[in-house]
């Protein structure tokens, strides 16, 4: 997102913890928690929270088994047009589904059957029930148009701060300008806050843990809060989920990235760069065994559709770029814009005007060929 990745990042130390972990299972703790000080004492580094807790994750095997049983992922992440924020999007009083609904159609035109969407915890505090009824009424229309999603239920990026109700107008030629985080640095370091933060996730995971349009769930979007990242995971375990879980792999801090890589049932990663570093993780990331999913990638003329949406393809490496219409998140400006910006010539993100316009017809069609939809209706 607003922290791209121009690397990757990553080792083989993981390895080790997946050959072990099905023993886990059966050995009684001291012995599991001896065998885990054994191989820190070898170089891996596991904190004792995290022994606790490591069983729970998916097998190597599951996460296969229920991988093999999708087709290609493939699809963006999504907020509506008339929307510049979580908060925007999910609150009542701007909950836009008609608009929802045209857009989706629109991805479904284009051959999309997934999209990653974020989720945020002060609509959720101000009415859960509502939220959540708004929750299952999106779910309802992304099954319309054949597509699954992907959830976000925690966000570092961005404006650190947040409120409800009318959200202050983008500034104009600023890309993501009113972009909010959830739950924001004040929350996140207050484990006062935490017993909230903990009941928002559980809540609505619960709702939907067996929810087949759910396709899995993004505990943290760029997580850049440890403490909190660990606590999530802890959470999402309690429940009994159908979905796996998992945080992405972005070239945030080195713990960050060793403890998403630990825990998560499936690996995903974002990845800006071009087609031959997007290889190069790609190959880095299935030493660790498990199916790899790209969950943000395209920003023109760096990592386009053409260049590396035939690289995920070729790996059956599932791939959500960022964005999908035109709107008030003003992604089509690039991360470094500045107020009064003129709309540039070259879209850094998304692919249609409001109207379902194509911003590249050519590109369109090359979509269209790599999911196997049919093509484009002529304007």
């Amino acid at each position: 997102m607003a922290s791209a990745i121009f690397g990757c990042s990553g080792g083989h130390y993981v390895d080790d913890v997946l050959r072990i972990e099905p023993f886990m299972k059966r050995w009684p703790r001291f012995l599991a928690c001896v065998l885990m000080l054994l191989i820190t004492a070898g170089g891996l580094q596991i904190h004792a929270a995290e022994v606790q807790h490591l069983h729970h994750r998916w097998t190597a095997a599951r996460a296969w088994h229920w991988y093999h049983r999708q087709p290609w992922m493939v699809g963006c992440n999504y907020i509506p047009a008339t929307a510049e924020n979580t908060i925007e999007m999910w609150q009542g009083s701007t909950y836009d589904p008609k608009t929802i609904n045209r857009e989706l159609g629109y991805a479904h035109r284009l051959g999309f059957n997934v999209i990653r969407v974020f989720l945020n915890v002060l609509v959720w505090q101000h009415n859960p029930q509502g939220y959540q009824k708004r929750i299952g009424n999106f779910l309802a229309i992304a099954s319309g148009h054949h597509i699954r999603v992907a959830f976000v239920i925690f966000d570092d990026c961005w404006l650190p701060t947040a409120k409800l109700g009318p959200q202050p107008p983008p500034i104009p030629g600023v890309h993501n300008s009113q972009w909010v985080q959830c739950p924001g640095p004040a929350m996140a370091a207050n484990h006062a806050d935490w017993p909230l933060l903990k009941d928002y996730e559980q809540s609505i995971l619960r709702a939907f843990r067996n929810d087949h349009r759910v396709i899995f769930w993004d505990l943290y979007n760029e997580c850049h809060t440890l403490p909190l990242l660990q606590a999530s995971f802890r959470w999402a375990r309690e429940i009994k989920l159908s979905q796996p879980i998992t945080s992405c792999v972005y070239g945030g801090p080195v713990p960050i990235t060793n403890f998403v890589l630990r825990h998560s049932d499936i690996i995903t990663f974002h990845n800006y760069s071009g087609p031959h570093n997007v290889q190069n993780e790609i190959t880095s990331l299935r030493h660790y065994h498990r199916p790899v999913i790209n969950t943000e990638y395209m920003r023109r003329p760096v990592s386009t559709f053409a260049l590396c949406l035939p690289v995920f393809k070729r790996n059956d490496v599932g791939c959500f770029n960022w964005g999908l219409t035109n709107g008030k998140t003003q992604t089509i400006y690039p991360w470094w814009s500045k107020p009064g910006s003129p709309p540039p010539k070259l879209w850094f993100h998304n692919i249609l005007h409001r109207d379902g316009r194509p911003f590249s017809v050519k590109e369109v069609h090359l979509i269209e060929h790599l999911t196997g939809a049919k093509p484009w209706p002529a304007r």
